[in-house]
């Protein structure tokens, strides 16, 4: 007999195994490919087996499409779906595994689904309540050696019950929606699509299509603003008008005319200091936040990256709402450590120089995970994309143990002909923490050269602009992440897979988040009919009870009890309102989908481009409607992804520019026009690649 140590992925499996054994590990390797470990310690056998995250989900095990569904129970995650098939394979590994063991410890990620995994692995597969239980931040050997020396006896069962409410109550929620939806669109017999809406996912649509009704509600507000150009010996220095804004069109004409041909006289000067703390370490939304500022990636692939460097010992756990760093993670260590990688040196020796470190700490913490931090461990062959990441981590990290910065502001006021205007500078006294974030501070310095005041200065180039109030800025991916967290919408590990899902639907588009005619129909339809569905009030109550539910101050039962009793009530108004609801989503489904084929207009006739699809093969092609009169127009479009008209056209050929959205891909624009001149550059990388292929099968 063994122990047999469950992790939650192969690599987590391979470094466990590596960080334990004291000698002589095995590495078995199945037919399949699945790796598992066997070493001896302490004079007893251990086995170490990996799933590839859950192994087992939740189905509904009522037949037929009726709603709500309450009949829940959990299968194994490849009878599911058969893009889940290759998980049967670690299944079948594990259940093999565990027949030779009479000892368990559970090292899955330490948090709510890292402890579900393992307790439905622990419960279905291996026979047991409970287990050992294995808790660390990075997957570094020392933190892996000493979380085995200090295993608690038992898994975390308020962390389990919690993962598990969370899983049902999702679950009921969207399925139970989804179905009543589908139903509602199917009554119709007009057109169907598939629309579903989730527990957190149509209270997060319904906050963007808030969001976008107050800008499109928005009416500009014309307004003025009066510049000029003062030179003081070789520099051209901005002035701006004392009032930002001028509402009224006669003054800023008075203004302008009364400042041509003066001089500017030095009214006063002011200085102040200001210190500026470090920043606070990363929890996971503001890590999600930054990266998409800095690197343009979406919060889903950033989770993707950072799982990626956790799993690789280089970063600790990702998936923390922590914005402390505890001292026993041995800063001066980790610092030392970095510095032994060549462009770290010397930024590590400033730190080291310093009498004390303590970083900067914020108020948010995490009972299982501190902010994220580097681990020093050295890296070896990373991407692209992850060395970006790992260096803005790295940096961060550094930057929060620096002094504040001092920064000086200036403010210059000049008379020019009973007018007063002011130039600013700004510049850095001690750069403190700027230094060590490197490029990610960021600090915009206007010096100004010595002035005095009574000086007189020339006035030119005065200009009027004429401006208009601006609407409400559009979220973008990293700020929906803080906006989803202030409003309590989902957790830290389900935010960035709803906001990719949305997307998926068709229900938002663009970087900077414009919620679709059909989002905004779907948002708008249940708003009026069952608000409850988009209620943020109501997601926020079951979100507190499964907080709850981890602290034992609740049962997972009662909260199921309550959630089936609120879905029951939401079904019952549904019903009532089924031919209504379904009625107006059908209608909002053509509308939404002549929108989306109607590409813009011939460049050859004038007629209209849409979006035609071959069944047979599924391939995607432009054509134009009036190809009954004659017009020729077509060309092919890209099979995958989704297709947004932007209502752009190319300088080039004259025809319509799309958007295509792929999965996990780049966002990118093109022409439909595959004879335009902008697309030699692609067909000649064609040409040369099939010449190399046909040269190597030769």
């Amino acid at each position: 007999m063994a122990t047999v140590i469950i992790a939650e992925k192969p690599t987590a499996a391979r470094s466990i195994a590596k960080a334990l054994a004291e000698k002589d590990l095995k590495e078995n390797v199945t037919e399949e490919g699945v790796k598992w470990y066997e070493f001896s310690k302490k004079n007893r056998k251990y086995h170490v087996v990996a799933a590839v995250g859950h192994l087992f989900t939740l189905k509904n095990m009522k037949k037929g499409q009726d709603y709500p569904i309450f009949d829940l129970d959990w299968i194994p995650t490849f009878q599911a779906s058969k893009f889940s098939a290759f998980t049967k394979k670690y299944f079948d590994v594990v259940q093999k595994v565990a027949v030779n063991g009479d000892d368990f410890i559970i090292a899955t990620d330490y948090d709510t689904e890292g402890e579900v995994i393992g307790y439905n692995i622990l419960k279905f597969l291996c026979k047991k309540e409970d287990a050992k239980r294995m808790k660390f931040s990075t997957m570094t050997k020392e933190e892996l050696e000493e979380s085995f020396e200090k295993m608690s006896k038992h898994i975390d069962f308020g962390q389990a019950e919690a993962g598990l409410t969370r899983h049902y109550l999702d679950h009921m929620w969207g399925v139970s929606i989804s179905r009543a939806l589908i139903a509602a669109i199917k009554s119709t017999g007009r057109r169907f699509q598939i629309i579903s809406t989730g527990r957190v996912q149509g209270p997060t649509l319904h906050m963007l299509y808030k969001h976008e009704k107050k800008i499109q509600a928005f009416k500009p507000k014309p307004f003025w603003e009066i510049k000029s150009s003062i030179k003081i010996g070789k520099q051209e220095l901005d002035a701006e008008y004392e009032k930002d804004k001028i509402w009224d069109k006669k003054e800023a004409d008075d203004v302008l005319k009364s400042i041509k041909g003066k001089k500017a006289v030095v009214k006063d000067i002011s200085k102040k200091i200001m210190l500026q703390k470090p920043p606070k370490p990363y929890n996971t939304t503001s890590f999600l936040a930054d990266v998409y500022r800095y690197f343009g990636y979406s919060p889903q692939q950033t989770m993707s990256i950072a799982e990626a460097l956790y799993q690789a010992g280089l970063i600790s756990y990702p998936r923390t709402s922590s914005e402390k760093l505890p001292p026993d993670i041995n800063y001066k260590k980790i610092i030392i450590a970095l510095g032994k990688q060549k462009h770290l040196e010397n930024t590590a020796k400033e730190l080291l120089a310093m009498k004390k470190l303590v970083p900067e700490q914020g108020s948010k913490t995490d009972a299982a995970h501190p902010a994220l931090y580097p681990t020093g461990e050295m890296p070896k062959k990373i991407g692209d994309l992850q060395k970006k990441v790992y260096d803005l981590v790295v940096r961060r990290f550094f930057a929060c143990f620096g002094e504040p910065a001092k920064r000086e502001s200036q403010k210059v006021a000049l008379d020019i002909n009973d007018n007063v205007f002011f130039i600013r500078g700004t510049k850095t006294i001690e750069p403190g923490w700027t230094k060590l974030y490197g490029k990610y501070a960021g600090r915009e310095e206007i010096i100004l050269p010595e002035i005095r005041i009574g000086e007189k200065f020339s006035v030119s180039n005065p200009e009027q602009l004429s401006k208009q109030t601006q609407p409400p800025a559009r979220f973008s991916q990293g700020s929906v992440m803080k906006e989803m967290e202030a409003k309590n919408l989902g957790t830290k590990s389900t935010r960035p897979a709803i906001l990719q899902t949305l997307y998926n639907r068709g229900y938002i588009v663009g970087r900077s988040i414009e919620t679709t005619e059909l989002g905004n129909k779907l948002s708008e339809i249940l708003e009026k009919n069952i608000p409850d569905i988009v209620s943020e009030k109501l997601t926020r109550h079951f979100e507190q009870e499964c907080d709850d539910v981890s602290q034992n101050k609740i049962k997972r039962q009662q909260v199921l009890d309550e959630a089936k009793k609120t879905l029951i009530t939401i079904c019952k108004i549904f019903r009532k309102k089924e031919a209504r609801v379904g009625k107006l989503l059908t209608e909002a489904i053509i509308e939404a989908q002549e929108k989306a084929n109607r590409l813009g207009t011939c460049p050859v006739c004038g007629g209209v481009l849409r979006i035609h699809k071959l069944w047979a093969t599924g391939n995607r092609f432009v054509g134009c409607s009036g190809f009954k009169k004659g017009c020729k127009f077509s060309a092919p479009l890209p099979r995958i992804g989704m297709l947004m008209p932007t209502d752009k056209v190319c300088e080039e050929c004259k025809s319509p520019i799309i958007q295509v959205r792929r999965e996990g891909k780049k966002l990118f624009r093109m022409c439909v026009d595959i004879h335009c001149p902008t697309k030699k550059e692609w067909f000649d990388k064609k040409k040369i690649g099939l010449l190399a292929q046909k040269k190597e099968n030769a």
